[in-house]
């Protein structure tokens, strides 16, 4: 086949996936691995691509004890024919023993994770890049970051895709005894120290994974544009400086991008199987009432249809999540609005619950707060029937929440920073914009501030604020969606490769809309 005419082949290496589209091969929708949102953007855009028609193949570690788990009821016999059928031709596991008996995606101890990391880019180095000759590698995090470096040397095109902002080190020296020729490419990683030469390098000059991930690749993306600038902007103090700098000269150098993540699609009111009451903009009203009626005498709250319920979507985090905030003005909040039987509802798991348990206790107002631990059936629940969200983040990298809360028509009171910079506005009932209720000084006022212009909002007449949530519910489930994620990736994508990436239809694929991704989750049948 000419080169021009065949479609760009895009090799996604990523350590964790939450699904793959089943004909991808005849066992995708056992090879499941998920810590955290790096395993449901990762699934979210291989669906996203396999269905556009792309030539999209996944490198990712072989968890045998993870995916057995799901294995066990299929019959032996019945998973040879299906993998006589359909052949994992796009599924390539990275095959070593360091994966073979662990039962979480990373170990409890630091040294462990490298040992997984290393293992995992040896096998993508040295058998899977060789396999499947891509295109174009993506990479996501440090547990691929020396990947780059070796795209560079062979003159392959690599993006590196930031979703967590931590790194681990490690040396030359280990790298070679994990089965990595890491001498061939070494002047593209990224040292802790000034490298002149292998040899004086290899064993006491340490390589910092993230940081040679962003060195060496092409491009580089942050899960969120704002998030990404104030990086460069120096305002986060956690941010290592050689991170900083290297994502400074991506940008100077129009190598960078921010993209923002996207939800699940199983955040939808009107399929949701955990709501007490199904609804869409249309009916929200009526679903919102009767959600909020079956989660108050669920959680033993004070039974009122009336009650502005806010709800705690995210860990409490005092680092991050700025629960300290809201604990400063906990009572308060509580008492300003008591005729009103405002209540908060926590489903999230964090130290700091403790905080907030001995304010309850302390003030008696068990009827008015509700404090549980996380529980996937619970959140939905509580999004399907809470009117706002509170999100007081210090810093927000991308953020989910304040994306997920407007799909049910839950406006998010929140800190103007990051990835909710980028997709919140303050509300102006009177121009009929905006989609929740911004505070920018990081204190406990500012939340208070912004709580107060939601209940004002909260107590107009109900046909004027039922208008504008209407308007948010639709606004969001055109934007907030991996469908448009996985348009931009493409974006950058044919950017990196100069040409179209699919440039004809793959005979084994329809040409379903990108926004039919939700048909390759596991047991969706096409």
């Amino acid at each position: 086949m000419n080169e021009s005419s065949r479609n760009s082949r895009v090799l996604i290496v990523t350590p964790e996936v939450t699904y793959l589209p089943h004909r991808m091969g005849g066992l995708a929708s056992f090879y499941t691995a998920k810590a955290g949102g790096l395993a449901d953007v990762s699934a979210a855009l291989i669906s996203a691509l396999f269905e556009q028609g792309a030539d999209v193949h996944v490198a990712m570690p072989d968890y045998r004890a993870l995916f057995s788990d799901k294995l066990a009821p299929v019959l032996k016999k019945e998973m040879n024919r299906i993998q006589r059928k359909m052949p994992d031709d796009r599924i390539h596991l990275a095959e070593d023993r360091a994966f073979y008996y662990i039962n979480r995606v990373y170990s409890y101890f630091g040294d462990e994770n490298v040992k997984l990391s290393l293992a995992f880019q040896r096998e993508v180095i040295n058998n899977i890049v060789p396999r499947v000759q891509p295109d174009l590698i993506h990479c996501n995090d440090w547990m691929t970051g020396l990947i780059p470096a070796m795209a560079r040397r062979l003159g392959i095109p690599c993006l590196f895709t930031i979703h967590n902002i931590h790194t681990v080190k490690t040396y030359l020296a280990d790298i070679e005894d994990r089965g990595i020729d890491a001498a061939d490419f070494w002047q593209n990683i990224y040292y802790e120290n000034f490298a002149t030469n292998y040899e004086q390098t290899r064993d006491s000059n340490p390589v910092d994974l993230l940081t040679s991930g962003i060195f060496g690749a092409h491009f580089v993306n942050v899960v969120s544009p704002t998030f990404l600038q104030e990086i460069v902007d120096n305002r986060h103090d956690f941010v290592k400086d050689n991170v900083r700098r290297e994502l400074t000269n991506k940008v100077r150098a129009k190598c960078a991008a921010g993209i923002l993540n996207a939800p699940d699609p199983s955040f939808n009111p009107a399929e949701d199987e955990d709501l007490a009451r199904k609804f869409g903009p249309k009916n929200i009203g009526v679903g919102k009432k009767e959600n909020k009626r079956h989660l108050q005498k669920k959680l033993g709250l004070i039974q009122d249809d009336h009650a502005p319920v806010f709800f705690w979507p995210s860990r409490l985090d005092p680092i991050q999540k700025g629960c300290q905030l809201l604990a400063d003005i906990f009572y308060k909040v509580i008492s300003t609005y008591w005729n009103q039987n405002l209540q908060i509802v926590f489903v999230a798991n964090g130290d700091y619950q403790m905080v907030f348990r001995d304010i309850v206790n302390f003030h008696k107002i068990e009827k008015r707060v509700a404090i549980y631990d996380f529980s996937n059936r619970l959140e939905h629940l509580a999004y399907g029937a809470a009117d706002f969200i509170l999100m007081p983040s210090r810093f927000e990298p991308c953020g989910l929440p304040q994306m997920i809360a407007p799909l049910y028509g839950t406006l998010p009171v929140a800190h103007d920073t990051g990835g909710i910079h980028d997709t919140i506005t303050h509300l102006d009932v009177k121009k009929n914009t905006g989609n929740g209720f911004l505070f920018e000084t990081f204190d406990a006022n500012g939340l208070f501030w912004a709580i107060e212009q939601a209940m004002i909002f909260y107590n107009l007449p109900q046909k004027a604020k039922a208008k504008q949530i209407k308007r948010i519910m639709l606004e969001s489930r055109e934007t907030f969606t991996h469908a448009n994620t996985a348009r931009q990736y493409i974006k950058l994508y044919e950017k990196m490769l100069e040409r179209p990436l699919v440039v004809e239809n793959r005979s084994d694929t329809s040409s379903a809309d990108l926004s039919q991704e939700s048909n390759s989750k596991p047991g969706s049948q096409n």
